[in-house]
């Protein structure tokens, strides 16, 4: 943000720059210290050159794989390298890969193409356009408030942020992951926006200062993310990968898991989970402010201004509420029921989390503000600046994992590494399932690294007279961890959508809770399987 000679500093409009953040900006449109700016420039203009450079050198090597294998492989090494440096925008490089993918007969067009209709694409637009009316109309910074203003949490930083992964891992543990962190962005935005105002009123920052690059911004996003997946682990239904975990190993062990078993199980790993993931994100994320000084009058006086609710802030609570509700009912009738049931298929099959959002997001554009002016709750204009690049980012994303699995360039990985390895017991098998689903989970959704990793694991188990119900389930919670790029799991693209969280940052403490929640994993699970009475 540029200024004349000797002008005063332009004061930056914290929820403007919020509402418009973007997942990338190029070096023009940052302010970054001399030091940082060369850092950047060096790492994209690395990039641009390292990419093309890793996949020809990785498909001219003799790995013998299958053709389609091999190239896929070098493809998606050259389009990680884009990702981390961020030589193009992070969406350009996931669309280039998918044109080279295509262009080298990797596979058609058609085949490519078909995961964008994949209903968690449908689950970000409607969730983002959801989220673009509660920033506009205000009733994200209400609700940001609400919080704030609970007895002691909004005294420290800190509390702030530990208090929000609790509510979003107690959410996601029968809300879907992604649905979970698309209804709360809205409010860790608005909670980062009273923060970073706070902070500028009180002269703790320049007046121009850039709110998306705050420390503590960052650690809340994260938390947002991060603590949905540790949460998501609690119950079968917290998300797509314990289902497909949980079924696979009935079918292989007959083993069934209760709703009850699994809980048992799951909660001190995630509680565990939990308490490491706070230490991670606030050691490598530390908030530039540790205590925030007379929040209860700031915040107090902040929510006087507010005055009622307006009619845009009603309409907006209408659609939302009703999303979540529709979101909620299928855990509701898993929690009755079980996932087992009849009830379940049909509930679960109709209300659909992608359906269901683009169904809430239509409400905004029906319930009207002046039904005399033929004004309703939101525009098309508001709609049309939603972040469109985290959308076509977790597009390519899912059309890489479908690919590793489809072209069998998953499997194998993991049979020609586990018979390199020379596996033979549980905690080895363990090891190296959890190390299997985390790496592709990096690259591909969770849903697909669970669907891949499991099938994969259960026989090297039973080849190796080791019982697979601990190597299953290791493979299935891992699945839910890859935290390092926005690709890796939904939770993580809807964060980085909005451009509060630098890809770097993102990788740095991806990579510190990938390594200790697979240890968590590998030492608590096969001690609460033996406590619950499992296998």
């Amino acid at each position: 943000m540029s200024t004349t000679e000797g002008a005063p500093p332009t004061r930056t409009d914290v929820e403007r720059r919020l509402l418009g953040g973007g997942t990338y900006r190029s070096l023009g449109e940052q302010r970054l210290s001399p030091a940082e700016e060369r850092f950047e420039r060096g790492r994209r203009t690395i990039g641009l050159f390292l990419a093309p450079v890793v996949t020809l050198i990785f498909v001219a090597l003799p790995f013998g794989l299958r053709p389609s294998q091999h190239v896929l492989a070098g493809i998606l090494l050259g389009v990680i390298v884009l990702w981390v440096t961020e030589a193009v925008p992070i969406p350009i490089g996931g669309l280039i890969g998918v044109s080279c993918i295509v262009i080298f007969g990797v596979a058609s067009a058609s085949d490519v193409l078909a995961p964008f209709g994949s209903s968690t694409v449908f689950t970000f637009i409607g969730a983002f356009i959801l989220a673009q009316a509660m920033l506009k109309h205000g009733l994200a910074r209400r609700f940001a408030f609400r919080m704030l203003s609970l007895p002691g949490v909004g005294r420290s930083t800190p509390r702030v942020i530990i208090a929000f992964g609790l509510i979003t891992c107690g959410l996601s543990a029968f809300v879907s992951n992604t649905a979970t962190v698309a209804m709360l962005l809205p409010t860790a935005l608005g909670i980062l926006s009273v923060i970073a105002k706070m902070m500028q009123d009180r002269g703790l920052v320049s007046a121009d200062f850039d709110p998306t690059r705050l420390r503590v911004g960052a650690a809340l996003m994260l938390m947002l993310a991060y603590g949905a997946s540790v949460g998501g682990l609690l119950t079968p239904v917290g998300s797509p990968p314990n289902l497909i975990g949980r079924g696979l190993i009935e079918e292989a062990t007959g083993e069934k898991i209760s709703f009850a078993a699994w809980m048992a199980m799951a909660a001190p790993i995630c509680l565990s989970m939990f308490v490491v993931l706070a230490v991670v994100l606030l050691l490598l994320n530390k908030p530039e402010i540790r205590k925030i000084e007379g929040v209860e009058e700031y915040v107090a006086a902040e929510r006087a201004k507010l005055g009622k609710f307006s009619v845009a802030e009603r309409n907006t609570l209408i659609a939302f509420v009703t999303t979540v509700t529709l979101w909620i009912v299928p855990g509701i009738v898993a929690v009755i029921w079980t996932t087992d049931s009849e009830i379940y298929d049909v509930v679960s099959g109709r209300l659909n989390e992608g359906i269901v959002a683009v169904l809430g997001a239509s409400l905004l554009f029906l319930l009207p503000t002046s039904w005399r002016d033929r004004e309703f709750t939101l525009n098309w204009s508001d709609a049309a600046r939603i972040d469109w690049g985290t959308i076509l980012l977790f597009g390519t994303g899912i059309i890489f994992g479908s690919l590793l699995a489809d072209t069998g360039l998953a499997e194998t990985i993991g049979t020609s590494s586990a018979d390199a390895l020379g596996l033979t017991s549980t905690f080895a098998i363990s090891a190296f399932a959890v190390a299997l689903a985390i790496l592709v989970s990096e690259t591909t959704s969770n849903t697909a690294s669970a669907a891949v990793v499991v099938p994969i694991i259960i026989p090297i188990a039973v080849a190796a007279g080791v019982n697979p119900l601990v190597p299953a389930l290791a493979a299935t919670f891992a699945a839910s961890f890859g935290f390092m790029l926005p690709v890796s799991t939904p939770q993580n693209a809807i964060v980085y959508g909005s451009g509060v969280v630098p890809i770097t940052t993102m990788i740095r403490s991806g990579i510190s809770f990938d390594v200790l929640g697979a240890i968590l994993i590998l030492l608590l699970l096969p001690l609460m399987v033996a406590v619950v009475g499992l296998g």
